[in-house]
């Protein structure tokens, strides 16, 4: 069985990553979730849970005694590290190397599996020459992305933002973990 870790970002797109974790559940891969501490203000670590059947990691410094260091096993178990939702915030730590929570710190760890992105923020937000510059900069690295879809945002402004349909997750997972 293939492992994914999920990363789950504070955007309000975090909604749709309880329906990709139960997607990815139900078609054989063990997920773990890995949440920032936004990410709970939208969609609470429970729903998680309940979904993978396995704790959801948020703090490096939970009370929790491990018996290993809890952001290099994460790293070191996944297969494919998925961000989805990735807002503006997560896409800058990565490419610039900043490891300052739970999600962050996993990814800095990740070696030999993919890291496949998929941004949701504002249509400004994404359009941003330093948001773009982060995503060239981490796609030359070997970060693989799915782009997002254009929509009526939550905002209520319209184009191009939204967190890609689960479907399109999905395959790309699929074309990176070709077996289960």
């Amino acid at each position: 069985m293939k492992n994914i870790l999920l990363g789950v970002t504070g955007s309000i797109a975090a909604y749709k990553a309880a329906d990709l974790a139960n997607q990815l559940t139900k078609a054989g891969y063990s997920v773990r979730v890995v949440m920032t501490r936004s990410a709970a203000e939208f969609v609470t670590p429970l729903t998680f849970q309940t979904l993978t059947k396995h704790k959801v990691h948020m703090d490096m410094f939970e009370p929790f005694a491990y018996e290993d260091v809890r952001h290099i096993s994460l790293a070191q178990e996944a297969d494919l590290l998925l961000i989805a939702p990735a807002t503006a915030n997560i896409i800058g730590k990565l490419a610039s190397g900043i490891a300052d929570d739970m999600l962050s710190t996993v990814a800095m760890a990740v070696r030999g599996a993919p890291v496949l992105i998929c941004p949701a923020m504002n249509t400004a937000m994404y359009e941003n020459p330093v948001v773009r510059g982060n995503m060239e900069k981490l796609a030359a690295l070997g970060y693989a992305f799915v782009e997002p879809k254009e929509s009526r945002l939550a905002c209520g402004d319209a184009g191009k933002g939204a967190l890609a349909d689960v479907e399109v997750i999905m395959g790309r997972v699929g074309e990176l973990l070709p077996t289960r």
